[in-house]
């Protein structure tokens, strides 16, 4: 046993992580991130093609780095009951807590303190990211024996199921590796699912159909990507099969069995955010834009912006036929962005049918002049047509 890195480890869990291990930096096979990419399947996310190299090489984000620090934070709430039986709007669980990435930082730089402390190193020998570096978290955790990629593309934990929150320090210590739950190398896939055994949940459950294999997502189709990362307009083709998840998805993760071991998370560097979830789909549609400041202030969820919201919340009323709404999505068709416009043109058309939302919108309809929302109107012309 190396004394002065179980002496880290026991520092680290005395921050708040909830796991703490240890994998030796090595080449990686990028065979798998490459086709990933080379299909598209990142969707518009440029910055992935940007950082892929950096991502199979450690030695471009920090040279001479030799090991990697695993971090793992449970967010699992305690939740059983699904949010869907709550008929209100449903939120990724990851989104009902203040930013993690703000909130774990503290304790990361405290991490970063106790390696120099216990190895007598300098700033410049580690560099530390939460979800946001050019890094293969999840494969490093599972080199680490942190988890499991499993075939959902998560790691999924022993002991804490999908509800981790990950975080590495790259550094330059020659550290004493954990062992991994099974052999598996990083990026080609090949290892993924195998303590899932002949378990496909989590591909069958997906509403979308964005898993197309074993530990491979397809962004393009995953309404995670659809309702947070895509900044434009939303497919029509998978609007309906995006039912009531307003931000984010967690049915891939649900329907794990590996969950049964979850237990509700310390919250030691996470801050709750319940009432989030409480917010009816109603007072959603109303936001303006300060409301949207004060509701969000300090989560993830003020990444998608106002008019990202306004968007899926047209989409989720259209799916859950939230005729109470009928009146705030017939006057977002005149909202000033085009993108809400284009879903709140949608969701009317869905709610009320042809005939009546084309009376309703008439106006609306000769007064507008963005491209995206007059081929919304054409579409539904168009399926009307007969043939």
């Amino acid at each position: 046993m190396n004394t002065r890195q179980e002496a880290l480890r026991t520092q680290l869990l005395e921050l708040g992580f909830d796991d703490v291990r240890f994998a030796k930096l090595e080449a990686i096979n990028g065979t798998g991130l490459r086709n990933w990419l080379a299909a598209g399947m990142h969707a518009d996310m440029q910055w992935m093609e940007r950082t892929a190299e950096k991502r199979l090489d450690p030695q471009l984000v920090l040279p001479g780095a030799k090991s990697v620090v695993l971090l793992g934070v449970n967010y699992w709430s305690g939740m059983v009951e699904p949010q869907e039986r709550t008929g209100r709007p449903i939120w990724a669980r990851y989104s009902l807590y203040s930013d993690y990435h703000d909130t774990l930082k503290p304790a990361l730089i405290k991490a970063g303190q106790a390696i120099e402390t216990v190895y007598g190193l300098g700033g410049a020998d580690y560099r530390y990211y939460v979800d946001t570096g050019p890094v293969v978290e999840r494969g490093w955790a599972a080199r680490a024996g942190l988890g499991f990629v499993g075939k959902n593309g998560m790691l999924i934990s022993r002991r804490f199921g999908n509800w981790l929150f990950l975080a590495a320090i790259l550094t330059t210590v020659e550290m004493e590796p954990d062992p991994p739950l099974k052999m598996s190398a990083i990026g080609d896939g090949e290892e993924v699912g195998l303590l899932c055994g002949k378990c496909s949940r989590c591909m069958d459950s997906c509403p979308t159909q964005a898993i197309p294999r074993p530990g491979v997502v397809d962004a393009r189709r995953c309404i995670s990507y659809q309702t947070i990362e895509n900044k434009g307009v939303i497919p029509r083709e998978l609007r309906a099969k995006i039912g009531a998840h307003i931000y984010g998805c967690d049915v891939c993760l649900e329907v794990c069995p590996w969950n049964r071991f979850a237990q509700a998370s310390r919250r030691v560097l996470l801050v709750a955010r319940d009432e989030i979830a409480q917010l009816p789909l109603r007072e959603l549609l109303e936001l303006t834009p300060e409301r949207f400041a004060s509701a969000f202030r300090g989560t993830a969820i003020k990444r998608v912006k106002l008019a990202g919201l306004l968007r899926n919340a047209c989409i989720v009323a259209a799916n859950t036929g939230a005729v109470d709404c009928f009146d705030l999505i017939v006057r977002l068709t005149g909202h000033g962005s085009a993108l809400v416009r284009t879903h709140a043109v949608w969701a009317v058309f869905m709610l009320a049918g042809k005939a009546s939302a084309d009376v309703l919108l008439a106006v609306a309809r000769a007064t507008e002049t963005d491209t995206h929302v007059i081929e919304e109107y054409a579409w539904w012309d168009q399926i009307s047509a007969p043939t």
